[in-house]
């Protein structure tokens, strides 16, 4: 067979095929690269992509198509769903024109153009593999002129997978534990999560993965998917008796679309959210090294030296006392902070959370001569800049909302039940947004602002938009683009501006915020038990330098927990760095501490943020040992730490994943904010060598029968650097 046959698609040792000669095209193979193929060996992969013809089944084989539909005997979830006043819900859509093409960073690019009678709409598919191997799934949906309006009902880009792909894995949360795993096998029926919150939320799937039983960190083969979108979500991953097509499930997602909430008038379209596909054969190290690189290779992705940052809530709350707030900043100077972020309270009426949210001027009453006392300082001691909006929500109690309740995103019969006191703005409001854009810009001119911590606290319930007449119209897809097109101007407006994207912490990070967004607000929890596993899965998608990692108080807000600075210290370094309390409040050997943590972050940052994160896969759920490679294993810094007793007194050999068994190393540990409490008289004797200076060991060693790891106190953390010889 030709390339006009088969369109097939390498990078990166991932393999993408798809049949061109079915009337609507099917995947093939979506997986390890299978080699350069001949024409023979394409058409041996079509010939063997069939599907049999079950007894008491159809007369012909069921297709999966890239556009599953009932006409082709799947009857599971279809691509799209939709009707055209209360017809037309049999889309048989025929392909009409492929195009492929390479891509010159390497990878390729697949163009479906879908013509369907049925539905009357015009369908064009994207697949994109780049050159790190992820496939970026698009979806374009066109209505035909002189038609009626077209009710969409939902739109889903589906990949298939074998039967080997047996276990899924995915995520649910809430406020203060975000991005909790959970797995579970893979049977027949459909895994369905879905996101009503208007945004991911704390409890967002974020990435949904199926692979092979028991698969980890560095072992097993693993298919995921992403979907790169701030508003309402829906992943799935289904198996039917049937199989799909020659396939065994099927892996996907897309906008989860209210009802009424896209009609595509004669010559409307619909532009679905990027799904983002990955394959590993090295388990789940091997999906974020392609996420993380992919991430990486994005023109606007952050490249200076991520600045360490201090914000001043945990420290002040809404108390915006100027002198306190100088002092505040003089203390951060010292310690080699190098951002400082105002956090809620500085706008009209901000005194507490019950009012002011949606007047976006500064308080008069509390800063009499504006900001500018506070930033001049700051821009003195040589630091930047930032502030905090939520531009999205609004108090009732606001001269915003009582000038405007047609603003808000609510039913015209009343506004619901509140959430921390607040309301959501409908920022698909032309005039909503022009004021938005207007306070922003403003404010950003006027201060010269560096950085905007973005916030995002409540959920969008009953968000609909009030229209004349009394009409209310679904309004979270038009209220996420709108959300969109602000960021992007505001950009545009102040090309050096960075962006935090903050929802009550963790509950608005995704793929699609962050083609807009600098960083990540991980959680509000700044209690360094939680922040071990909120960090090791929020880094399951995104590199390191975009997750804000804080170093909090000695009792955490989030769960009263009492931790040693030496244990928040360690955990706050793997990340984009920051402070999380009133640093007037330390004492001078606190303060002596924090200040050689700054100074490590800054001798670390260039590996961290952008070295290859690897995890090792430990029997003990209380143990965590991970680290951040440089290439070809030049260099590295390693965390191992322990959040709770286990029944073992000893930890064994524990290889250090990630390094070469060809290559030599040195190594030591680390002390410079404290040296970690252990269950011993005395330590293993290469923990006591390796903290008075370098030692010695051989690739071998370290790579594949380990080190035998101290047994540590609850609560504490240890750093091991390493360096090839």
């Amino acid at each position: 067979m030709s390339s006009d046959e088969v369109a097939y698609l390498r990078a990166a040792g991932v393999g993408f095929a798809v049949d061109l000669t079915t009337p609507v095209p099917t995947v093939l193979h979506w997986g390890e690269d299978l080699g350069e193929l001949s024409p023979e060996g394409l058409a041996a992969l079509a010939l063997t992509g069939g599907p049999a013809v079950p007894i008491n089944s159809l007369d012909v084989p069921r297709l999966f198509s890239v556009w599953p539909t009932e006409a082709e005997g799947w009857v599971g979830t279809p691509a799209h769903l939709g009707h055209r006043g209360g017809a037309a819900t049999t889309p048989r859509p025929r392909l009409a024109r492929a195009e492929r093409r390479d891509l010159d960073e390497g990878g390729g690019e697949l163009v479906l153009v879908l013509d369907d009678d049925v539905s009357d709409l015009d369908i064009t598919l994207v697949y994109r593999l780049d050159a790190h191997g992820v496939l970026a799934v698009t979806a374009k949906l066109k209505a035909r002129a002189a038609r009626p309006d077209y009710d969409l009902a939902g739109v889903t880009a589906m990949l298939p997978i074998p039967r080997r792909a047996a276990e899924v894995l995915d995520f649910t949360g809430r406020w203060l534990r975000e991005r909790s795993p959970q797995r579970r096998a893979l049977t027949h029926g459909a895994h369905v999560r879905e996101v009503r919150r208007g945004k991911p939320g704390t409890d967002s799937p974020y990435l949904l993965v199926a692979g092979v039983p028991g698969f980890g960190f560095r072992s097993g083969e693993v298919w995921a998917v992403h979907v790169g979108w701030s508003g309402d979500q829906r992943y799935l991953a289904e198996r039917l008796p049937e199989g799909a097509g020659a396939h065994s499930a099927v892996l996907g997602g897309g906008e989860l679309l209210r009802p009424g909430e896209v009609r595509l008038s004669p010559g409307a379209e619909y532009h679905a959210p990027t799904c983002y596909f990955a394959w590993s054969g090295d388990g789940l190290d091997g999906l974020s090294a392609r996420f993380h690189s992919m991430l990486r290779a994005r023109p606007r992705h952050p490249v200076s030296p991520r600045p360490l940052l201090l914000n001043t809530w945990d420290a002040v709350h809404f108390d915006h006392d100027l002198d306190r707030l100088l002092a505040l900043t003089e203390t951060a100077a010292k310690v080699g902070v190098e951002r400082v972020v105002l956090d809620d309270g500085w706008f009209r009426g901000r005194r507490d959370d019950t009012a002011g949210l949606g007047d976006w001027y500064v308080d008069e009453t509390v800063w009499p001569a504006g900001l500018t006392p506070l930033v001049a300082r700051v821009r003195e001691l040589g630091m930047q800049f930032g502030l905090w909006f939520e531009p999205e929500m609004v108090n009732l109690d606001s001269d915003l909302a009582r000038a405007h309740p047609e603003w808000l995103l609510a039913p015209s019969a009343g506004v619901g039940p509140p959430s921390r006191q607040q309301y959501v703005l409908n920022v698909a409001n032309e005039d909503a947004w022009e004021y938005l854009l207007n306070r922003m810009h403003e404010l950003i001119s006027e201060y010269r602002i560096d950085y905007i911590k973005w916030d995002h606290n409540r959920e969008l319930l009953e968000a609909v938009s009030r229209e004349r007449g009394g009409r209310d119209r679904p309004g979270v897809r038009a209220q996420t683009l709108a959300a969109y097109r602000l960021m992007d101007r505001l950009r545009a407006l102040h090309p050096g501006l960075e962006i935090e994207s903050c929802a009550s912490g963790g509950g608005r990070i995704d793929l699609g915020v962050l083609r807009r967004t600098d960083r990540v607000w991980a959680s509000d929890s700044s209690d360094p038990v939680e922040r071990q596993m909120i960090q090791r899965w929020t880094g399951q998608l995104l590199p390191l330098e975009l997750i804000g990692a804080h170093f909090g108080a000695e009792r955490a807000p989030s769960t009263r927990r009492v931790t040693t600075d030496t244990f928040r210290l360690i955990t706050s370094l793997f990340g984009h760095a920051g402070i999380e309390l009133d640093l007037t409040r330390l004492t001078p050997d606190q303060i002596t501490r924090v200040s050689a943590w700054a100074a490590l972050y800054k001798e670390f940052r260039p590996l961290l943020h952008s070295g290859e994160v690897v995890r090792a896969d430990l029997a003990d759920d209380e143990e965590f040992l991970y680290g951040v490679l440089a290439p070809g294993s030049a260099a590295a810094l390693y965390c191992w730490a322990r959040v709770a007793t286990s029944p073992e007194l000893q930890s064994g050999r524990v290889p250090l994943p990630g390094l070469s068994p060809g290559h030599d190393y040195r190594l030591r540990i680390r002390t410079d904010v404290g040296a970690p409490g252990g269950r011993h008289r005395q330590p293993p004797a290469w923990v006591s060598a390796a903290l008075t200076g370098w030692i010695d060991v051989p690739g071998p060693v370290l790579a594949h029968a380990g080190l035998p790891m101290p047994t540590l106190d609850p609560q504490q953390a240890m750093l091991i650097e390493v360096r090839r010889r």
